[in-house]
């Protein structure tokens, strides 16, 4: 059986009788809420390799910084001692990361506050290369004016077509561009 519609009084008393549906509200960011939690655990363990990685440079110097990278700070188990801080070393460079440990920890307590890493672990491996540390291609030179161009043209007049001309115009060029 089919139920009659209501009319237009009838609706508007279930209307005002009945709660509607609430409107949609968007969850609150959840930044907003971890951002407490996240401020305790960082002043409990601290921020680790993380503010290493940003200023490892300025700490161990440019020619170790391309060799190697910090990966963790390994925090101690017994009260009152210093963590470990592992680094990932390329191949050779081992030997030199263990004759300035001194130094390095040294630097760290500068950086990280006071005995906070005694110790270092190498772990060899590979090193990820980090976009400044790459090497940077050289500028392309600047086209020959339209002078030398032409110079260099009229001297190759004489060849016969082909790949002999055209290694010799490219070799001209080279040539002409250098600045010795």
């Amino acid at each position: 059986m089919r139920r009659p519609l209501p009319t237009a009084e009838e609706a508007l008393a279930i209307l005002k009788r009945r709660r509607t549906r609430p409107q949609f509200r968007s969850p609150p960011p959840a930044g907003k809420s971890l951002a407490p939690l996240i401020k305790e655990l960082d002043a409990k363990f601290g921020q680790g390799p993380a503010l290493l990685q940003t200023r490892w440079r300025e700490i161990v110097g440019e020619t170790l910084a391309r060799r190697t990278e910090p990966v963790r700070v390994i925090k101690s188990r017994t009260p009152g001692e210093g963590g470990t801080l592992e680094l990932r070393v390329d191949g050779p460079v081992a030997s030199l990361i263990q004759h300035q440990a001194p130094q390095i920890t040294q630097r760290l307590d500068l950086l990280l506050g006071k005995g906070a890493v005694t110790r270092l672990r190498i772990v060899q491996g590979p090193v990820k290369v980090q976009a400044s540390a790459a090497p940077q291609r050289p500028r392309r030179k600047p086209p020959l004016d339209a002078a030398q161009e032409r110079d260099l043209a009229d001297s190759l007049a004489g060849q016969p077509e082909g790949g002999l001309k055209d290694a010799l115009l490219k070799l001209g060029r080279g040539v002409l561009r250098d600045p010795r």
